[in-house]
């Protein structure tokens, strides 16, 4: 099974305009991912929108594709960037044997186990997509648990499949809560189908793409990982980043 890593990186963000190449005690955010994931992975490449990330990644050594820039979402991203460094003979002859990683370009920190834990998941041949949850603890107050920019999942302990993501409170089937963690493995040729589907009805209420797949019949494998992560959405959480990095970095 051969793993590609690709970290969607966009200039323009809403609340955090430029956050990619944000300085986290002197190195940019989409440096810290990329060189986390490549402890983990052989290849990592960024797909961006914009000349400054592409230089600036291509300045620290790393290795980028420029994508357009009016792709809805970044598993559309992941696509174009795989399609970008191989070619059609090889994805016929390998993309049911190859699975894309989709790693957050806010989330500096990721750990390579938490990568492991995710590509742990292909052991089994029926996977089909596989992504990561992490249980709340009792260090998450309430407040944490029905926070909407924080989904929630709903997962069978015996098929280890999702059955539901919401940005609402809910149990899974242990009765505990579960926090989603949004990175995202595929098998090439089911990413190459995803991205054709339509917008669901959910997905929509819900704001979550995930949702999609579900309601399309594809079942998404859940890998747990007890490790925190720390995603940079404003530049409030830069500054928490920044401190935490300083006492663990």
């Amino acid at each position: 099974m051969k793993f590609i890593g690709i970290i969607p990186s966009r200039y323009g963000s809403t609340r955090f305009p430029g956050k990619p190449l944000a300085d986290i005690c002197g190195k940019t955010v989409v440096r810290r991912v990329y060189e986390q994931a490549a402890k983990a992975l052989d290849t990592v490449v960024v797909a961006t929108d914009d000349e400054r990330i592409y230089d600036a990644v291509e300045a620290f050594g790393g290795k980028v594709v420029m994508t357009r820039p009016d792709h809805k979402c970044g598993t559309d991203r992941c696509l174009k960037a795989y399609q970008a460094i191989t070619t059609p003979i090889w994805r016929e002859q390998n993309d049911t044997d190859t699975v894309v990683i989709n790693i957050q370009g806010d989330e500096p920190f990721i750990q390579p186990e938490q990568i492991e834990t995710l590509m742990a998941c292909f052991d089994r041949p029926d996977t089909e997509i596989a992504t990561l949850v992490r249980p709340f603890t009792d260090a998450d107050s309430r407040a944490d648990i029905e926070n909407v920019n924080s989904p929630k999942v709903d997962w069978d302990r015996v098929s280890g499949e999702a059955k539901m993501f919401s940005r609402k409170v809910i149990a899974a089937s242990d009765g505990k809560y579960y926090r989603h963690i949004g990175i995202y493995a595929f098998r090439a040729d089911v990413l190459a189908q995803i991205t054709q589907l339509e917008q669901s009805p959910l997905e929509i209420a819900e704001r979550l793409e995930q949702l999609r797949w579900l309601e399309n019949g594809y079942r998404i494998r859940i890998g747990v990982t007890e490790i925190p992560t720390i995603g940079i959405d404003t530049p409030e959480d830069l500054q928490r980043a920044i401190e935490w990095y300083k006492y663990n970095g």
